[in-house]
């Protein structure tokens, strides 16, 4: 029978001391008892005298079992972190991982919406009804920035200048960044007619629920999801989206990169950089399906 002490310790560890996540521990343990039933078949049952070559034949039989490049990044993450922790602390005398690295796992491109459904999604809210003007506003806001979530509802009032079109971005790295005029519209209209009607007294919140506080990040959210369903958009539309589409849009209409990098607040160009690879392969597939000899 495996000796399954160390996993109950691993787990007290991450639990108490390290206080992560309960989707991290689990995600952890399920790793590493999965790895202990394959010891335990292989005749083996102390963590201990584990080498690197089981370890090497466990991410193999993954491999075989058709499991994906990032379960199995996961599951070398999982037992490196664990065996590290009790070579750390002496009950394990050397740490079987050492060796042993991650397959690059290719990243997927980032979704970019068409200019067709970002026009379904814009158009759906109802602006004469003081929700509908607000959640108007919220996604033009989004789209005309290409801010994140969390930096648009910790937009306050004062943050916004209709007068000049600029929005100054306080949440992470401090940035004034344009809006187009039709977001200036949708703003106004719901700064000056919905808000009063919303907001509590003495609230600074830019976009606020229907409690008059604060909107949440969880209450966004369920807010576009509704509207993705009412524009009959298939795929899920996340807020991430709205800013990847910002930034394809930008670049195919000639922005430059650096003007970019500073309106989405890139510590590192290179993140800036994965929107120009997105608009080139666009490109080459436009080509390539209409040119006559393509």
């Amino acid at each position: 029978m495996f000796d399954t002490t160390l996993i109950d310790e691993y787990r007290r560890y991450l639990t108490d001391e390290r206080g992560s996540p309960a989707n991290t521990v689990n995600s952890y343990i399920r790793d590493i008892t999965q790895f202990a039933g394959f010891l335990q078949t292989d005749g083996q049952d102390d963590f201990a005298s584990v080498t690197e070559n089981e370890v090497r034949l466990f991410l193999t039989r993954l491999e075989e079992k058709g499991r994906s490049p990032a379960t199995v990044s996961r599951c070398i993450a999982s037992l490196k972190a664990f065996f590290s922790y009790f070579n750390n602390v002496g009950f394990v005398g050397r740490n079987p991982t050492t060796g042993i690295s991650a397959a690059t796992t290719p990243k997927k491109p980032p979704r970019i919406l068409t200019g067709e459904e970002i026009e379904r999604l814009l158009n759906k809210p109802d602006s004469n009804d003081p929700k509908g003007c607000r959640d108007k506003s919220m996604f033009e806001t989004l789209y005309a920035t290409g801010i994140r979530v969390s930096e648009l509802i910790a937009l306050d009032v004062t943050d916004v200048n209709l007068a000049t079109g600029l929005i100054t971005c306080r949440n992470g790295k401090e940035r004034i960044i344009p809006i187009y005029e039709a977001a200036v519209k949708a703003i106004s209209q719901y700064l000056y007619i919905a808000r009063p009607k919303m907001a509590a007294t003495e609230e600074a919140a830019l976009f606020v629920n229907t409690g008059g506080g604060r909107m949440t990040r969880q209450g966004f959210w369920k807010i576009l999801k509704s509207y993705v369903e009412k524009a009959q958009i298939e795929e899920d539309i996340t807020p991430q989206m709205l800013r990847n589409s910002f930034a394809a849009h930008l670049l195919e209409n000639g922005a430059d990169l650096r003007s970019l990098q500073e309106m989405l607040g890139h510590a590192d160009i290179s993140s800036t950089q994965k929107y120009a690879r997105v608009v080139k392969q666009q490109l080459k597939d436009v080509y390539h399906k209409s040119h006559p000899r393509a």
